[in-house]
């Protein structure tokens, strides 16, 4: 195995270590293109993506005798999966270079500027809108009716999902109007909404089916369906921003009678006529002022859009222009996307919860307007603590910047306190508990008078909250591991009084023999889930003494100290 030089900086690289890393490169960001382009299953989030780019970009710039031919900076996407035919296009589906700073942005619109030797006084109108986070397709016009569709594959060819597409109501099969070209094509995005997005998660968890990360891993999974009817059943949406050739088609609308499309503006104009929706926060710029500021309104309404979108694409708008500045190696000069920060969002929330946990601590829980988070749909956040909440000031209704900690933990930052509205009162943390109205108290440490920042409910095995919270655990992976029996299991045999004690889990099968209402005639069981579910009970009547130790739930007895006890005892 060769030298790991992946943590030193590009500037420190000497020519063997440069050749080094950017094979590396070339290995691990192909392999992360078709895990999300192919798969729909990416294992790392964008930003992760975008620091590996701009590592391989970096090395290249520094070493321009190094580019390799099969570089990340040569190609776009990833090749296309066998299950469907390909689908070369006319014009190449193109990446977008990225900016992630305002400098950034600058730097783009000066390099434009000199390419077209512009003084920093001449107009130059840019077109902003949101960067949506789905799929992008090119849907193929010939007389006005839909003849192909397509994915964007590796940019040059793609994958036939025709049939999938027709079964989109929002994308319609046929184009008329005062002008319609003989050819045409319509690209755009398609995703799905966080509250489809929701009930299609709800919808496949029922059915024992598999639940999809984030609404992009769920648009892409249902238009890349073998079947179009399973695609029928997936409530996916499109938003056109662009023309295949739009020299072509400015060309074509130059001989007819209309308006003649001369800008990025009139293409989505011709487009929203035509049927096709075209995101309404489009703005015409004509600043780098001008452009942050669109930028930073829509970060900041982003939770509200009920779609995805991880950041805002900058086009020049006058198309002329655009044809003047062409194409460098995988990405057009005249168009950039600034990208949002991959690990936080901004949010509402919505309520604050007090959840009791199996020893009784008492952890408030904020209820958030669903945003995507590093790749995850983020709905809840932790709190922490009565004094966390006090610190940071945090009220039901506030706007708040969310991140997820270490890229798993979803916690709130900050308050945007500039958005918070007059009347928002303090939140009042609970003395009592919420699930059994026990006195919830902080501990005082008698060593040093001060009070524990956790407050618990004294209700001990009373508790029922407290109580499903230790049969939670009971079961949980590094303890028993009962396999189908998870969280939303343990509460319902709770509620209805078949578990209430770990014990109980063990009598189950032989309690259900003899009980009038049988599991496997239960909503949501069957025959075959239900003898699955009595042979994982079965197959964990004997397990490790750590692991059951541990499963016991008891206080500051963790794995590692389960393990220490087993190991003396």
């Amino acid at each position: 195995m060769g030298k790991d030089f992946s943590k030193l900086d590009v500037e420190t690289l000497d020519k063997g270590q440069a050749r080094a890393e950017l094979a590396r490169l070339a290995d691990e960001i192909a392999r992360h293109d078709k895990l999300y382009y192919s798969d729909n299953a990416p294992d790392i989030d964008d930003g992760q993506y975008d620091r590996l780019r701009q590592r391989n970009d970096a090395i290249e710039a520094r070493f321009p005798d190094l580019v390799r031919a099969d570089s990340p900076s040569m190609r776009v996407g990833a090749a296309p999966v066998d299950a469907f035919a390909s689908a070369p296009h006319r014009t190449a589906m193109l990446s977008l270079g990225n900016a992630f700073t305002p400098e950034d942005v600058e730097d783009f619109l000066a390099r434009v500027r000199r390419f077209l030797s512009l003084s920093d006084e001449a107009e130059l109108t840019v077109v902003a809108e949101p960067k949506i986070d789905g799929l992008s397709v090119s849907l193929s016009y010939e007389d006005g009716l839909l003849v192909r569709a397509a994915t964007r594959g590796d940019g040059q060819v793609g994958e036939d999902v025709t049939h999938n597409i027709r079964t989109i109501s929002e994308i319609p099969e046929k184009i008329s109007g005062k002008f319609v070209p003989d050819l045409v094509d319509v690209r755009g995005e398609i995703y799905m909404s966080h509250d489809d997005f929701e009930r299609l998660n709800e919808a496949q968890e029922k059915g024992g089916q598999k639940v999809f990360a984030n609404p992009r891993n769920a648009a892409a999974g249902s238009l890349r369906q073998l079947d179009p009817a399973v695609t029928a059943k997936r409530p996916l949406r499109f938003f056109a921003y662009a023309a295949g050739e739009a020299g072509a088609l400015a060309a074509a609308s130059a001989d007819a009678s209309g308006a003649p499309i001369e800008s990025q503006s009139d293409i989505l104009a011709q487009f929203k006529s035509w049927g096709f929706p075209v995101n309404p926060l489009v703005t015409r710029c004509d600043s780098a002022e001008e452009l942050m500021a669109f930028y930073d309104k829509v970060a900041l309404g982003r939770a509200e859009l009920g779609y995805d979108i991880d950041g805002v694409v900058y086009k020049i708008d006058d198309l002329g222009l655009q044809a003047r500045l062409g194409f460098v190696s995988r990405a057009p000069r005249w168009a950039i996307a600034h990208k949002f920060p991959a690990e936080k969002a901004v949010t509402q929330v919505e309520a604050i919860e007090i959840q009791v946990g199996r020893t009784g601590a008492l952890t408030p829980v904020a209820k958030l307007v669903p945003v995507t988070v590093g790749g995850v749909v983020v709905s809840n956040a932790s709190l922490h603590n009565q004094d966390e909440i006090e610190r940071k000031d945090v009220r039901v209704g506030d706007w708040v910047v969310v991140q997820r900690a270490g890229d798993v933990i979803p916690q709130i930052v900050e308050v945007v306190k500039e958005k918070r509205k007059k009347g928002l009162k303090p939140f009042v943390f609970p003395d009592s508990c919420p699930a059994c109205g026990s006195p919830a108290e902080r501990v005082v440490d008698p060593k040093t008078g001060t009070a524990e920042a956790i407050r618990r409910c004294v209700g001990g095995f009373g508790c029922p909250a407290q109580a499903q919270e230790r049969l939670k655990h009971f079961v949980s992976r590094n303890a028993f591991d009962i396999e189908g029996l998870g969280d939303k299991q343990i509460a319902a045999f709770y509620h209805e009084g078949r578990v209430r004690s770990p014990a109980a889990i063990f009598t189950l099968a032989a309690r259900d023999e003899d009980g009038l209402t049988r599991l496997k005639n239960m909503d949501g069981w069957g025959e075959k889930s239900a003898a699955k579910l009595f042979a994982a009970i079965e197959a964990r009547r004997e397990i490790g003494l750590d692991r059951f130790i541990y499963a016991l739930g008891i206080r500051h007895v963790g794995e590692t100290t389960a393990r220490d006890l087993a190991r003396h005892y």
